[in-house]
């Protein structure tokens, strides 16, 4: 009896089901924003093709579709998001880890909309000059990783930079300093909200693209500066990390039904106690609302500052974790070989790769394994 082939497709309700029932010329979307929208719908298809692998333990062969590697789908994000966690798990430092989010007013969002890369870039120098201000009247250099999440639970236009910031800095002869106890808050929200606020503003204004009632108006409101109690330890910071990288708008297990002409998703209702509610939305609608967070091309979502900087970390970083007895953990080799989707002990092989015609046909006969010479 021949092995059967498995094809290796993806299940359940997904975005890409939903944007192959739009027809994305007619949405007056930019070329960037259209081209991402096609890759989606390409995912794991056929169309983008693929590769036949045999598992050298048990002999199933399976057939497996190439992904987009697009930063906005929802499929491809799992693998990076290991990747980066487990970099990340090598610059932890001894000391309480904070989250601030940092959120941008709704008066904003018709500038976000027309001039994303600008706003946007303006909300991570803003927020960094921000904790660098209150660093510095502790006499601290600090560091900040700082993710941008444009979105809402809705899919409505929400900017805002979750951020992680070490409880703790080198003071002005380069040791090492902890900031405070463990049971506290990094910085006085209100503080923290108006001086974020002033510094905002001051670079929008640089930027010459709002006039000055728009800019007087940002001044008329709070804004909003979020704070957590720090972390229990490192690998909670770690845990907590991977629920907000390579996040995008939406995930398929929220999508509960799509038809021909509308979509349904649940989403948390943060004005009514975080009730889980459902929301229907005309497909074009729908897409509309996705378009809004794709970000412009080659920006930058995920940046490190201070002593988490690159730079920073190149130089000092190894030596200050020796200093305070910091065992780096060991990243493992990753292997060349995936494991077997059906036993899950043997490594997978790669027999042929094809491209967009699909398997051939010499390996598909009646859906079973066809003699190969």
């Amino acid at each position: 009896m021949q092995p059967q082939v498995e094809a290796r497709t993806e299940s359940g309700r997904s975005v890409a089901d939903v944007l192959r029932n739009v027809d994305l010329c007619n949405q007056n979307f930019t070329v960037h924003q259209e081209k991402t929208l096609r890759a989606l719908t390409l995912c794991r298809t056929a169309a983008l093709g693929g590769h036949i692998d045999a598992c050298d333990s048990c002999g199933n062969i399976s057939i497996s579709y190439n992904s987009c590697r697009n930063r906005h789908c929802t499929k491809c994000q799992g693998h990076k998001r290991e990747e980066w966690i487990q970099a990340r798990e090598q610059d932890l430092l001894p000391c309480s880890y904070y989250h601030l989010v940092f959120t941008l007013p709704d008066t904003l969002n018709t500038l976000a909309i027309s001039h994303p890369q600008i706003m946007y870039r303006i909300l991570f120098e803003a927020t960094w000059a921000t904790l660098c201000q209150f660093g510095k009247t502790e006499g601290l250099q600090l560091g900040m990783i700082a993710i941008l999440h444009t979105w809402g639970q809705n899919l409505s236009l929400h900017p805002h930079l979750h951020c992680i910031v070490p409880g703790g800095g080198i003071d002005a002869n380069g040791n090492w300093k902890r900031k405070i106890k463990t049971d506290k808050y990094l910085f006085a929200v209100k503080a923290l909200s108006k001086v974020f606020r002033a510094k905002y503003v001051e670079l929008l204004r640089k930027e010459k693209l709002a006039d000055t009632q728009l800019l007087q108006s940002l001044f008329e409101k709070n804004w909003v500066v979020y704070a957590k109690r720090p972390f229990g330890g490192p690998k909670q910071v770690i845990e907590y990390l991977g629920r907000y990288t390579h996040k995008v708008a939406i995930s398929n297990h929220r999508i509960k039904n799509v038809t021909n002409q509308e979509v349904t998703i649940s989403y948390k209702d943060y004005k009514d106690n975080s009730k889980t509610k459902q929301l229907t939305l005309k497909n074009e609608e729908f897409t509309r609302r996705f378009s809004l967070h794709i970000l412009p091309k080659r920006f930058v979502r995920i940046r490190h500052y201070g002593i988490l900087s690159s730079s920073w970390k190149r130089s000092k970083l190894q030596q200050l974790q020796r200093d305070l007895n910091v065992v780096r953990p060991i990243i493992e080799p990753k292997t060349q070989h995936k494991k077997c989707y059906c036993c899950k002990v043997g490594n997978l092989v790669t027999l042929y790769v094809f491209g967009q015609r699909g398997p051939p046909k010499a390996y598909l006969i009646e859906n079973t394994l066809a003699p190969v010479n």
